[in-house]
């Protein structure tokens, strides 16, 4: 981290005269274990936050204006805080301009100009929570800024909504919760409805998690993610018709509800509805099976849910799969799935750490073989959340 700082600190002074007086604020991406796409459901998550953050370096300048410059795009932006739209030509410029317009809102104005530098280590667009990362960085540089506390449960609801309302993708509260709230060594178990957590040791000694990124980023992600939530609503609907007691979200709902009503209900609002009720028992029982450091039972329910992602909710590719099928061949390998939104992305594998090295090996060349494509591998490790370095 000290020779990530000086890098800012380098690209701060040329920008901006000198790094004195500088703050940095730190984010990290994260990997869902399990429960994919029920966060926005009410339901049951199990992330883990990672060693791939973002990092925010700031100063305020007395000033309404914000200036960043972002090291991975190689290009600066500049918005005043009264602004009423995201500076043009830059689209990641929305996350920093969405996160300030929800503080901004949420303080009664008392939001302070910053010069900034951010740089992620979180690859963009692979399902680890890059948008989040850098929400919760912003967040975080904006509140010392302004000298202003928000406990952390309100501003991961702040990131949150500059995500819904700003960046248009009208995603759940996991991973702005998890990128605040984590431990390091434990994964995160988070009831999406009480917005309350467990922690649940994970320890990756005996255990390695590993994320495989395809390469494969498809552009219809951010709009058929918001259709997967609109047909859930549609369930809801439905169920609340014709169940016969009260049902607020597809939390309340039981695998023999589903059952029972699948006649009645047309496709494809079924299979969504059977994947998310399905997907919060695996949740459930991953939890136990984490607790009891079961990693058999753990990597069965997660090829369950990688099924039933591909299946029922229909938001893998040809390319996660082949990803996942080609970890499941591989010796000391418990389990694989997709994480993330889907439609390209990554992978993680949860592996006998003597495998390690060998899965790697076998899963890049292999994979590459398939499809032209070198992946990038990566060991991660469960970590704490973010804050003021």
């Amino acid at each position: 981290m000290h020779k990530r700082i000086d890098m800012l600190r380098e690209a701060f002074s040329r920008l901006f005269g000198s790094a004195d007086h500088t703050c940095a604020a730190r984010a990290p991406g994260r990997v869902n274990l399990i429960g994919e796409h029920t966060d926005y459901n009410e339901g049951y998550v199990l992330p883990i936050a990672i060693d791939r953050d973002a990092v925010v370096l700031f100063r305020p300048n007395g000033t309404s204006t914000v200036n960043v410059h972002s090291l991975n795009f190689s290009a600066s932006v500049s918005f005043d805080l009264a602004d009423p739209g995201p500076p043009a030509g830059a689209p990641w410029a929305v996350y920093p301009f969405g996160v300030a317009k929800v503080l901004q809102e949420h303080s009664g104005g008392s939001l302070a100009g910053i010069d900034a530098v951010v740089e992620s280590t979180v690859p963009l667009g692979g399902g680890l929570s890059s948008s989040a990362a850098f929400e919760v960085a912003f967040a975080l540089a904006f509140c010392k800024a302004a000298g202003i506390e928000v406990e952390p449960l309100a501003l991961a609801g702040l990131c949150r909504r500059a995500e819904n309302v700003h960046a248009g993708v009208n995603c759940g509260i996991m991973d702005q919760y998890v990128s605040l709230h984590a431990r390091k060594d434990h994964a995160v178990f988070i009831d999406c409805r009480s917005l309350t957590h467990q922690l649940v040791p994970f320890r990756t000694d005996a255990v390695k998690l590993i994320v495989c990124d395809t390469g494969v980023r498809h552009s219809l992600a951010a709009s058929e993610y918001n259709r997967r939530r609109a047909q859930c609503e549609e369930g809801v609907a439905f169920f609340a018709r014709n169940i016969g007691r009260p049902i607020k979200s597809l939390r309340d709902l039981t695998v023999e509800d589903v059952t029972v009503f699948a006649s009645q209900l047309e496709s494809p609002v079924l299979e969504r509805c059977r994947h998310v009720v399905t997907e919060n028992a695996r949740t459930l029982a991953a939890v136990a099976a984490l607790r009891k450091k079961n990693m058999y039972q753990l990597g069965v329910l997660m090829g369950a849910s990688h099924e039933s992602l591909r299946t029922d909710y229909q938001v893998t590719c040809r390319e996660l799969d082949l990803m996942v099928d080609i970890a499941g061949e591989i010796d000391g390998v418990f389990g694989a799935r997709m994480t993330g939104g889907g439609f390209g992305g990554c992978t993680i594998s949860l592996v006998a750490e003597e495998h390690a090295n060998d899965f790697c090996k076998t899963v890049a060349r292999e994979y590459q073989a398939a499809t032209g494509i070198s992946p990038a591998i990566n060991i991660v490790t469960a970590e704490a959340g973010g804050g003021i370095l």
